[in-house]
């Protein structure tokens, strides 16, 4: 139904993969989507790692290959590009290469296992078609677009996304850089643009309201908010868990604009969704 893309024009840490995982999360458990979040993640098990213990994953399978005499066996993105090039493709063909968060909610994709660049300049060659097997099954397919992806695959697939997420930090000079990014390409003037600020500081003269002021934006801008406990629930695989336990935050709890403000993004995207089912 749509593909959904977070993307940044930064090379610093703007939180683009804690973002993504937030509100994919959050939309999985609050709203009745199937979703699959892609990372696209050179050497880095970021988006993985905030649900799993990958390395008591690996080892459990190992040690069941190795009972079962199936050590041959491909998983995750390796094994899905071989089976697509083989043509062997059926409707629902990604979910057997992912790992599952919530059952017929929340599927990942995750990253390449290889360590060479090369191999992964290969396998990044194949993420739009992975994207659009993917989006014939999926309600929502999420897309971590790495910076460490050639730029002519992160154009295909920005070009093919339904709706961008462009991820900003909350620093004078990426405002501007944005501004003029925006000033010299019309891609970033569409409509199916959304800007959010990651590690959101609400305390900082950079907040929302002065950014939207300063770059006369008439869209919301929006914000996921840094958040001790949901980066020590990332860094522990504990998400899923940590957005369960939140289903019912009081006003006054410490974590209710981390909330609040996810479910602002969530009702964006929705809206936005709409718009383009009421195009077809």
């Amino acid at each position: 139904m749509a593909i959904i893309a977070f993307w940044s024009d930064e090379k610093r840490e703007t939180g683009q993969t804690m973002s993504m995982v937030a509100l994919s999360t959050y939309m999985a458990i609050e709203h009745n989507y199937r979703i699959l979040n892609v990372s696209t993640n050179f050497k880095d098990e970021t988006l993985e790692n905030s649900y799993f213990d990958l390395e008591k994953m690996e080892s459990l399978v190992k040690t069941i290959s190795r009972d079962q005499t199936q050590v041959g066996l491909e998983s995750g993105i390796e094994g899905l590009i071989k089976i697509i090039n083989s043509n062997k493709t059926s409707s629902n063909i990604v979910a057997n290469y992912t790992k599952i968060v919530f059952k017929d909610r929340l599927d990942v994709l995750c990253s390449p296992k290889t360590k060479e660049y090369e191999e992964y300049r290969q396998i990044s060659e194949l993420y739009p078609n992975i994207l659009q097997v993917a989006d014939r099954s999926y309600d929502l397919v999420f897309v971590d677009v790495s910076k460490r992806m050639p730029e002519e695959q992160v154009k295909r697939i920005l070009e093919l996304s339904d709706i961008i997420v462009v991820n900003m930090t909350q620093k004078f000079k990426t405002i501007n850089d944005f501004m003029q990014l925006r000033e010299e390409n019309e891609f970033f003037k569409k409509n199916n643009i959304l800007l959010n600020i990651g590690r959101y500081d609400k305390f900082s003269k950079y907040n929302i309201k002065n950014i939207s002021r300063y770059m006369k934006e008439k869209k919301d801008i929006h914000a996921v908010l840094y958040n001790t406990l949901f980066f020590e629930a990332c860094s522990e695989g504990k998400v899923a868990e940590f957005f369960l336990r939140l289903r019912r935050v009081e006003a006054e709890d410490r974590n209710a604009i981390f909330i609040q403000e996810i479910a602002r993004l969530t009702k964006d995207i929705i809206y936005k969704m709409q718009e383009l089912q009421l195009k077809l």
